[in-house]
C-alpha cells in the first residue's frame, strides 16, 4: 500500500519500517542519487490544496522539517506528491504529523530561493514505487486533529525592536495599516500589513500565498495578529518582514475588554496561557498610542467627496463591462441623497427580486473596478462585506437637473482600497444583523409591478458608457501637481504650437529600451549632455594603469591625512597606499572616515567601500595627490560610483578636502567633495520613450527623471538586482505585455511640449514630468 498510517505507542511505531530502508539527511539530499532504499522523516510544517496538473493528475504540495534538525531551514524541503498518493495524502496529513518518504526523486532547483528552504525538492508517485508512512497516536484518525508525535513548542517572540536582517522570527503586533488580501502580479494572493507595537519600531508585512485561507484575517486597524516564521529582510534601512515556509498566524480583536478568540484557518495551533497576556497588554497599550477609527462609517452619515469603510450586506451583483462589476448593498439606513442606480440589464442582476424592490430606497449602487471584479463576482448572495475606502461623490447626467450620489471602489490597492467577507461570527455582523432584523420594510407588491419596476429601473443602458467614462478606475499614475488642469485630448496636443503643459490620461503601448538596464544615463546639468554609464572594465583597466606608478612617499602623513603602505605577495609585486582623512586630527571610525586609495585593484576598493563611508582613488605626482582620468568615478560610496563631466570639470588639488574635513561635523556628500574638487557632477537619471494612446490619437513622450517617477533612485539600480526587479514589475503593471490596447491600464501624467530646432528643421518633442507611479503598482 504505498500510503500507510503508523501507529506510534508508547513514543514507538507498532509496526516498524521494512528493514531495507535507511534513513536520510535532508541536507544531504543530492540530484541523480539513486534513493530506492532510503526514506528521509520529517515533520509537516505546512500543505497545499490539492490540485490538477493540466494533464489531469491530482498533485499536492507539503513541506516536510526534518525531525532531527527543526530549528534549521535549510533543513525543510517541499515535497510534491503526485497521483492516487497525492489525492490519500490530502486527507490523512495534518499539520504537526510525522511523515516518512521513501523511493523518492530529488529535483535539484535552478534558481537561488528567497525562503532559505532546501534547495532541491523531492518528488513523489505511485508510479515511481515510491511509499508514504504518517504516524499516528492510538485512538486518532484522519479527520482528527493533529496526529503529531512532538510535544507542543514554547515559542520566543522578538520585539520589533529587536529584529535583524536575514532572520526568521516569531513576534506579535498591533496592526496600524492593512490592505485586503488581492491577487498579486502572480497568481498567489498578497496583502500589505503595518505592526506596531510597545517599542514604537513599525514593521511593514507583505504576505504571499496561494490559499486565501492560509493570510491573517484582519478586519480593522487596531485587530492584534500573531506570526510565526516571518522572514525580516533590510531595505533603505527599513526593516520588512515576508513569508517563509511553514508561516502561520493568528489575529485577534483589539478591543480592550473582548474575549481572546483567535481568527485562522489552521485547526492545529498552539495559545499558551502566558501569550494572553500578551495580547491584553497590547489591546491596553493600542487604546492609548494608535489612533484606530471608530465605528464604519453608515450610508445614512455619507457626505460627498468622502473616502469611507462600510460594514454592509450584499443583495445583488451585476457584472458591467470587463473592469467593472455591481454590487449592491445595505446596512439599513437611508442615504441622504439620491444615489445613482448603475444602469444593467434585469437579467444580469443576480438577487431576490422582491427583496431589491423593497430595499429600493435603502440599498445603494457601488460599481467596483479593476483588481476588486474577480473577488466582487465570487461573492454570495447574502455575505456580509466590509469594503475599504468607497469613494462617494456627487455627479449629474448631461440630461438632469438633480446630482446624485455615486459610490465608487476604484482599482488598485492604495490606501487598503479592497473587499473583506466578515463571517458570522464577527461580532459587527452580529450587530448588523440584530439592525437589519429591526428596520421595517415597505410591503411587496405584485410580482408584475415589482418586475416592472427593475426593468425601468436597470433597463435603460444608453448611458452605461458615459457613466463608465466617467467613473472610470484610478490610473496606475499619480500627479504630484498642477491638479487644476483639466485632461486634454492627445490629438489637440499634437495639433498644438509649443511649449506648453498639458494634464493627459492615456495608454501605455509600447516604450523603449525593453532592456531597463540600458535606460539609466549621466547627465551633466551645466552643459546638457548624456553618456553611457561607463562599466567596470573601463574601470578596471583605468586602476591598472595606475597601479603601475608607485605611491610618492614624500606626500604621506600630512596634517590632514595618515597613510599606510604595504607590497603585496603576488608575482607582480603592487604597492598600495591608503590615506585616512583625519578630523579634528584624529581618526574617526571607519564608517565616518573617508579614505584616498593608490595602486589598489578594483575588487580591493569594492571590499573598501563596504567598511568606509567614502572610497577616492588616486595617484601620486611630485606636489600632491591627484584624481584619476574622469572616465573613472571620482568617488565612490556604498554600491554608487560617482562620475564627473570631463568636459565642463576642472580637477583641483586634493589638499582642497582638507576644508571639508576640518568642518565641525564632516558629511562627505557627494555634491559638496565634487564642488571643493572642481568637478562637475553627474547625474544619474532614467532615459525612456514612451507611446502613449488614447481615443483620439497618439504621441510619443520622453521620460528624463533620476527617482521621482519610478519611486527608484537611478543611482543604486544598476547595482541592485531587487531594484532591477521592482522596476521590471513596475514596467509590467503599465504597459502588461500580451494585453489587448483596450485592457491596458490608464497612465494620468503631465507632458510638457518643447521645440528641438537644428539647421533643417523645427521639431516639437514631449517629455513627462511631476507624474511618478501609484503606490500599489511600486
Amino acid at each position: 500500500m504505498p500510503v500507510q498510517l503508523l501507529k506510534i505507542i508508547e513514543g514507538q511505531s507498532e509496526t516498524p519500517l521494512p528493514s531495507h530502508l535507511h534513513k536520510e539527511n535532508v541536507k544531504h539530499l543530492q540530484e541523480e542519487c539513486d534513493y530506492t532504499n532510503k526514506y528521509i522523516q520529517g515533520i509537516v510544517t505546512l500543505s497545499y490544496p490539492l490540485t490538477k496538473l493540466r494533464d489531469g493528475t491530482d498533485f499536492f504540495k507539503i513541506v516536510v522539517q526534518d525531525s532531527d534538525n527543526l530549528c534549521s531551514q535549510i533543513s525543510s524541503i517541499n515535497v510534491f506528491i503526485y497521483g492516487k498518493m497525492a489525492e490519500d495524502c490530502a486527507k490523512l496529513i495534518r499539520h504537526g504529523e510525522t511523515f516518512i518518504a521513501a523511493g523518492f526523486k530529488v529535483i535539484k532547483l535552478l534558481t537561488d530561493r528567497e525562503d532559505d528552504r532546501n534547495d532541491c525538492h523531492l518528488e513523489v508517485s505511485e508510479e515511481a514505487g515510491s511509499t508514504i508512512y504518517i504516524y499516528t497516536k492510538p485512538g486518532t484518525s484522519a479527520a482528527s486533529e493533529t496526529a503529531s508525535v512532538s510535544v507542543a513548542p514554547k515559542y520566543v517572540y522578538t520585539p520589533l525592536n529587536h529584529l535583524k536582517d536575514g532572520t526568521v522570527v516569531n513576534l506579535y503586533g498591533v496592526v496600524k495599516f492593512f490592505k485586503p488580501p488581492y491577487i498579486s502580479k502572480g497568481t498567489d494572493f498578497c496583502s500589505i500589513v503595518t505592526l506596531v507595537d510597545q517599542s514604537n519600531v513599525k514593521l511593514t508585512c507583505s504576505l504571499f500565498s496561494g490559499n486565501l485561507d492560509f493570510l491573517p484575517k484582519i478586519y480593522k486597524v487596531g485587530d492584534i495578529v500573531r506570526f510565526h516564521r516571518i522572514k525580516i529582510r533590510e531595505y533603505n534601512g527599513q526593516m520588512q518582514g515576508i513569508t517563509s515556509g511553514g508561516f502561520a498566524s493568528l489575529t485577534f480583536d483589539g478591543t480592550v475588554g473582548t474575549p481572546v478568540v483567535p481568527r485562522t484557518s489552521s485547526r492545529v495551533y498552539t495559545f499558551m496561557d502566558e501569550e494572553h497576556k500578551t495580547v491584553e497588554e497590547l489591546r491596553i497599550w493600542a487604546a492609548s498610542n494608535i489612533s484606530i477609527s471608530g465605528p464604519a462609517t453608515k450610508l445614512s452619515g455619507v457626505q460627498p467627496m468622502l473616502f469611507f469603510d462600510l460594514t454592509c450586506q450584499l443583495v445583488g451583483k451585476a457584472k458591467v463591462d470587463g473592469s467593472s462589476f455591481l454590487l449592491k448593498v445595505w446596512d439599513g439606513t437611508e442615504c441622504p441623497y439620491p444615489t445613482w442606480k448603475v444602469p444593467v440589464e434585469a437579467k444580469d442582476l443576480e438577487g431576490e427580486k422582491v427583496l431589491l424592490h423593497q430595499l429600493k430606497n435603502l440599498a445603494v449602487d457601488i460599481l467596483v473596478y479593476d483588481n476588486h471584479v474577480q473577488l466582487a463576482e465570487s461573492l454570495k448572495i447574502g455575505s456580509f462585506l466590509r469594503i475599504y475606502s468607497i469613494h462617494a461623490k456627487e455627479a449629474s447626467s448631461d440630461n438632469e437637473d438633480v446630482s446624485r450620489m455615486e459610490f465608487h471602489l476604484h482599482g488598485g490597492t492604495c490606501y487598503g482600497r479592497g473587499i473583506g467577507v466578515l463571517p458570522e461570527s464577527n461580532p459587527d455582523v452580529k450587530e448588523l444583523k440584530e439592525f437589519l432584523e429591526s428596520v421595517t420594510l415597505t410591503d411587496s407588491q405584485n410580482m408584475e409591478s415589482c418586475s416592472m419596476d427593475i426593468d425601468s429601473t436597470f433597463g435603460n443602458v444608453t448611458d452605461l458608457e458615459l457613466h463608465l467614462q466617467r467613473c472610470q478606475q484610478l490610473s496606475v499614475t499619480v500627479l504630484t501637481d498642477h491638479q487644476d488642469l483639466s485632461n486634454t485630448e492627445l490629438k489637440t496636443i499634437t495639433s498644438s504650437t509649443a511649449p506648453q503643459q498639458y494634464r493627459i490620461r492615456a495608454k501605455l503601448r509600447t516604450y523603449k529600451p525593453q532592456k531597463l538596464h540600458q535606460s539609466v544615463k549621466l547627465h551633466c546639468s551645466k552643459c546638457n549632455s548624456l553618456q553611457e554609464v561607463p562599466d567596470r572594465d573601463d574601470f578596471d583597466f583605468i586602476l591598472h594603469g595606475s597601479a603601475g606608478t608607485a605611491p610618492n612617499p614624500e606626500l604621506h602623513n600630512t596634517s590632514w591625512y595618515e597613510s599606510v603602505t604595504w607590497t603585496t605577495q603576488e608575482q607582480k609585486q603592487r604597492e598600495i597606499a591608503i590615506h585616512f582623512v583625519k578630523h579634528d586630527e584624529m581618526l574617526q571610525h571607519p564608517e565616518d572616515t573617508l579614505i584616498m586609495v593608490e595602486g589598489g585593484t578594483l575588487k580591493e576598493i569594492w571590499k573598501l567601500t563596504k567598511r568606509f563611508k567614502c572610497v577616492i582613488p588616486v595617484r601620486s605626482t611630485e606636489d600632491d595627490l591627484e584624481l584619476l582620468d574622469l572616465s573613472a568615478p571620482f568617488l565612490l560610496k556604498g554600491n554608487v560610483k560617482y562620475y564627473g563631466c570631463k568636459q565642463c570639470s576642472t580637477p583641483k588639488p586634493m589638499k582642497n578636502l582638507s576644508s571639508i574635513s576640518s568642518e565641525q561635523q564632516p558629511s562627505w556628500e557627494p555634491t559638496e567633495i565634487a564642488q571643493v574638487l572642481g568637478i562637475e557632477l553627474l547625474q544619474y537619471v532614467f532615459i525612456m520613450k514612451f507611446t502613449l494612446v488614447d481615443e483620439t490619437g497618439s504621441l510619443n513622450a520622453y521620460l528624463f527623471d533620476d527617482e521621482k517617477f519610478f519611486q527608484i533612485p537611478a543611482s543604486e539600480i544598476l547595482t541592485s538586482n531587487f531594484l532591477q526587479q521592482k522596476m521590471q514589475t513596475t514596467m509590467n503593471a503599465l504597459c502588461p505585455p500580451g494585453r489587448k490596447l483596450g485592457d491596458l491600464p490608464w497612465l494620468e501624467c503631465f507632458i510638457k511640449s518643447y521645440n528641438v530646432r537644428d539647421a533643417m528643421k523645427n521639431q516639437v518633442c514631449y517629455q513627462i514630468f511631476d507624474t511618478t507611479v501609484a503606490e500599489d503598482v511600486v
